[in-house]
């Protein structure tokens, strides 16, 4: 799977990184810059996802979207389909056009909108990805949790570098009975829960 990324998916990877680095590197904060994770947390993520049970595979917050080219390497091998999410017209068009720029347009299926408001409350998610605004992550855990296939899973991320604003959810996590969780230290932390 990573020794085999498609050209136009590396290519796309990498533009986005660069656009990363150079928004990090200005430190100026802008509510439109990418936020996404680094490149050993997308493979992280693609491993989870390739290893999950059958079922829907969501992503809540897709910025520009790089977490879901990563996702869309497992969902081509499994013959899986990613749902995205994301609020911002403007990072929807863009993740729009890395898709269609990755040619992974036939696996990923991006949706405009809050997924709170737009996610069917089917209980099949395999796999989802929450990496939105940080005030929405225990809405988010709260919604996704009864969805989720026994052996399903949540990953959120932010779990170390947004510890403060997220320890509401994941004491909740921790301590919820419907799933095994626990921070896992890869990027900028992933709160890891498996349905039980």
């Amino acid at each position: 799977m990573f020794n085999s990324l498609p050209r136009d998916v590396a290519a796309r990877m990498h533009e986005l990184e660069a656009v990363d680095a150079e928004d990090r590197e200005d430190g100026t904060p802008r509510a439109n810059r990418l936020r996404q994770v680094p490149p050993d947390t997308g493979r992280f993520l693609a491993l989870l996802a390739a290893m999950a049970p059958a079922g829907r595979w969501v992503e809540i917050g897709t910025s520009g979207g790089y977490s879901a080219l990563w996702l869309s390497l497992p969902a081509r091998e499994r013959g899986h389909r990613l749902t995205t999410f994301e609020v911002l017209p403007e990072k929807f068009m863009l993740a729009r056009e890395t898709f269609r720029l990755a040619s992974a347009e036939d696996v990923i299926d991006p949706v405009q909108g809050d997924a709170r408001e737009l996610l069917e409350p089917t209980p099949d998610i395999a796999f989802c990805f929450l990496d939105a605004e940080k005030e929405v992550y225990s809405d988010c855990y709260e919604l996704v949790v009864p969805l989720l296939v026994p052996g399903g899973v949540l990953v959120a991320d932010n779990a170390i570098s947004h510890q403060a604003d997220l320890q509401p959810v994941i004491d909740r996590a921790l301590a919820d009975e419907r799933v095994d969780a626990m921070v896992v230290p890869i990027g900028k932390g992933e709160l890891l829960c498996r349905r039980r």
